[in-house]
């Protein structure tokens, strides 16, 4: 996939210094000079205005809001280190810009700022989430620069976790199969996804999770390309199916429809289509884009995004 083509949230613009994380000598003076991008209530500081950037801000300007020793290292960009700061309290902290939701302000991103928002949140979400050992129970602690936790009574240590999921376009030359949940904004309809199971590989996933939900089966299965999401720890694996067989049955309940569709119904709005800053629409605009004379981006008009409450 060409650099101009990549996932939204995908490849951010940083050296991440995996080398440095357990320099403490560098890591304290690199704490003292870095920038820091806040982080409040799993959103993230950005600037006031449309298009919206990330705000960065010196360590004294969150001394008051956080301690100086919990920055957890992003990496490098140009001349600056950059770190993620997790902020308490209930009242939104007023910094000179407004914390948003990644997936509320994605459309307006650019690629390299919607992976470093992703990055960052990723990252203070699982510091979140995981201030108990798991083995134990007991308190833990950032160690690594906030690439890891320590448990001090046990010893064990975890490291920030990513659940491989698959998401799949099942389509002919002529018509692609598209689902939707009731959660889902009305008219909303997506591609195929479930989480990758325990001794499972990802193409055995793809044909589990097509049969489950619209009792299709699967022939030939294609790799298309990946995407981080971190809402809240998922790694998107997006693959091209053919089908082989089947009626369409809601066979697992976790669908409330499932239809083909062809380019025609799809242009003429029969559905609405998951936003462009999905794999989803890059899995569709694949194979849309294949027929001579269309474009998926001219002809269909995938709507707001409507953000679903985290599990």
């Amino acid at each position: 996939m060409s650099a101009d083509r990549r996932n939204f949230l995908s490849a951010t613009p940083l050296d991440r210094l995996g080398h440095r994380r357990a320099d403490a000598e560098w890591l304290a003076a690199a704490r003292l000079q870095g920038r820091y991008l806040a982080v409040w209530q799993r959103r993230l500081l950005v600037s006031a205005e449309d298009p919206p950037v990330p705000l960065w801000l010196p360590l004294e300007a969150l001394a008051a809001l956080a301690g100086p020793g919990e920055g957890i290292l992003l990496g490098t960009r140009g001349e600056d280190t950059c770190f993620a700061l997790a902020l308490d309290g209930a009242e939104e902290p007023a910094l000179g810009g407004r914390f948003a939701d990644v997936r509320g302000i994605g459309h307006l991103l650019s690629p390299d700022d919607g992976a470093l928002l992703a990055y960052a949140r990723a990252m203070a979400l699982w510091h979140e989430r995981h201030g108990h050992c798991s083995a134990c129970g007991a308190p833990t602690l950032m160690v690594e620069a906030g690439h890891a936790r320590s448990c001090p009574a046990c010893a064990a240590k975890h490291f920030p976790r990513v659940d491989p999921a698959i998401i799949v376009l099942v389509a002919d030359e002529g018509r692609c199969l598209l689902g939707r949940q009731a959660s889902w904004p009305p008219g909303r309809y997506s591609t195929i996804a479930g989480f990758v199971e325990p001794g499972e590989s990802l193409e055995d996933a793809v044909r589990r999770e097509v049969l489950e939900e619209t009792g299709i089966e699967t022939g030939s299965i294609e790799y298309h390309s990946s995407q981080p999401w971190p809402f809240p720890s998922s790694l998107m694996l997006g693959f091209t199916a053919r089908p082989e067989g089947g009626t369409i049955a809601l066979r697992d309940g976790e669908l409330e429809d499932a239809r083909w569709l062809t380019r025609e119904e799809i242009a003429a709005g029969r559905v609405r289509l998951p936003p462009k800053v999905s794999i989803a629409w890059r899995l569709i605009e694949h194979w849309y884009d294949a027929a001579p004379g269309r474009a998926l981006a001219r002809e269909a008009d995938p709507g707001p995004w409507v953000a679903r409450p985290e599990t």
